[in-house]
């Protein structure tokens, strides 16, 4: 088992030769370490308080991917049947990638259909050329310390490419596990959904709760080529020491489609604006969110949209809620740039408060460079309705459950683009 602390040059030489990676990677790390050095944390958002030199950032405990269950460790079997993750397989799933802590441990594919699906590891080794072509071409190693610290020490994620004309029956789906204090998870995801092809890929994340921080700092790239549909689904249910830190884009075509569905219940602190160019003509981009933030937790997410092809659409959809003195914040930019003439926009944030204690702030950017396009942006926050809440409770309900009931209610937008499985699992996750 190779485990690695300290993050040093000579540390990131050695992660690389383990891997076994062409020279090009190797160098692409090394340099993204540097600027890892020189970038300071983002200068607006939560305060990041915790120390680099405490995080474990590499660790693996088999030997290598498996497409077999039953060649999987019993520790790492029991950790994700108790999840349920592999129930879903069976039930209605295409195909599944299982990483627990730094690596992918299973792998499993149910199409016979010509795509191809690998961790992001297997993918530079048996695609090298196609690999590299897209491979930090849309979210950039220098964009911020968290891209930088990704490029450094990336390990595990998913490479998807669905071909020209190509439509799976089921979801695709990614788990992401944490069961080490303190580790560093740093996947690199990356999906390419051809011409007139369409892909709904699921994401699930847990992570075991410890009295000290770990991080996550993911990157997504996602290329949604001319008539091509994408749907990204996330429920994101970090413990309450994790540092989510993810940075998620995808590029849209002519008459491409990308929706992310984004889902924040878990960790300590979370920054996490999915992001659509819309670079084709006619391309549509949309979010819909929910972040519920309990004690202890800011939850600082929201959506990006830059529309560049003419007649582009997008709509933002936000819902936050807090509680017990949680933080939840929307964040987001929407541009329409000279080129995007007659052009549509939408943004509508939404916040319940459960008491006096908690906090919500909107921070939108919103930016319209011709006159032939329109942006609307609406956004409401309120407390509970007592009036409501009486009136579930004068018919027998507890407090407990009839506020329950209004934050179902809350989210119904949300959770009706959830696949059903996730939606059972979101109410679970809610009522605890």
């Amino acid at each position: 088992m190779f485990m690695q602390k300290k993050l040093s040059k000579k540390f990131i030489i050695e992660l690389s030769k383990l891997k076994n990676e062409p020279k090009w990677m190797l160098e692409f790390r090394l340099k993204s370490y540097e600027k890892f050095l020189e970038l300071d944390n983002p200068k607006f958002g939560p305060l990041l308080d915790f120390s680099f030199d405490s995080i474990l950032y590499y660790k693996n405990e088999e030997e290598k991917n498996k497409s077999n269950w039953e060649d999987v460790s019993k520790k790492v079997k029991d950790t994700f049947c108790n999840l349920g993750v592999i129930d879903a397989e069976k039930n209605y799933l295409d195909g599944v990638t299982n990483q627990y802590e730094s690596e992918v441990v299973y792998h499993k594919q149910n199409t016979n259909k010509d795509i191809i699906f690998l961790s992001t590891d297997e993918a530079l080794q048996q695609y090298p050329e196609f690999f590299k072509r897209y491979f930090n071409s849309l979210v950039r190693y220098d964009e911020n310390k968290y891209t930088a610290l990704n490029g450094a020490v990336w390990s595990g994620g998913t490479f998807i490419y669905i071909p020209k004309n190509t439509k799976l029956d089921r979801p695709l789906q990614s788990y992401f596990r944490i069961d080490t204090e303190n580790l560093g998870q740093f996947e690199r995801t990356i999906i390419i959904v051809d011409e007139n092809s369409s892909l709904e890929y699921i994401e699930g994340c847990t992570a075991r709760s410890y009295s000290s921080n770990s991080l996550h700092a993911g990157v997504v790239e996602i290329f949604v080529k001319d008539n091509a549909t994408m749907r990204y689904s996330t429920i994101q249910n970090w413990s309450t020491d994790v540092y989510n830190l993810v940075t998620k884009r995808a590029i849209v075509g002519n008459y491409g489609k990308m929706e992310w569905i984004d889902g924040n219940i878990g960790s300590k602190v979370t920054m996490k604006y999915p992001s659509c160019i819309l670079k084709g003509d006619c391309a549509v981009g949309n979010s819909i969110s929910i972040a519920y933030a309990k004690k202890g937790q800011v939850l600082d997410a929201g959506a990006k949209m830059i529309h560049l092809g003419k007649m582009t659409k997008s709509n933002i959809l936000s819902k936050s809620i807090a509680e017990d003195g949680g933080i939840a914040n929307y964040r987001g930019l929407t541009r329409i740039d000279e080129t995007a003439i007659d052009s549509v926009a939408e943004i509508k944030c939404d916040t319940i408060l459960i008491d006096d204690n908690s906090k919500s702030d909107t921070y939108p950017t919103n930016i319209v460079s011709n006159n032939s396009s329109k942006l609307s942006h609406e956004a409401t926050i309120c407390k509970v309705d007592q009036d409501k809440l009486f009136y579930l409770m004068s018919n027998g309900l507890t407090e407990e459950r009839a506020k329950e009931l209004l934050i179902m209610g809350f989210i119904a937008d949300f959770k009706k683009e959830l696949p059903m499985e996730y939606a059972v699992e979101l109410n679970r996750l809610l009522k605890e």
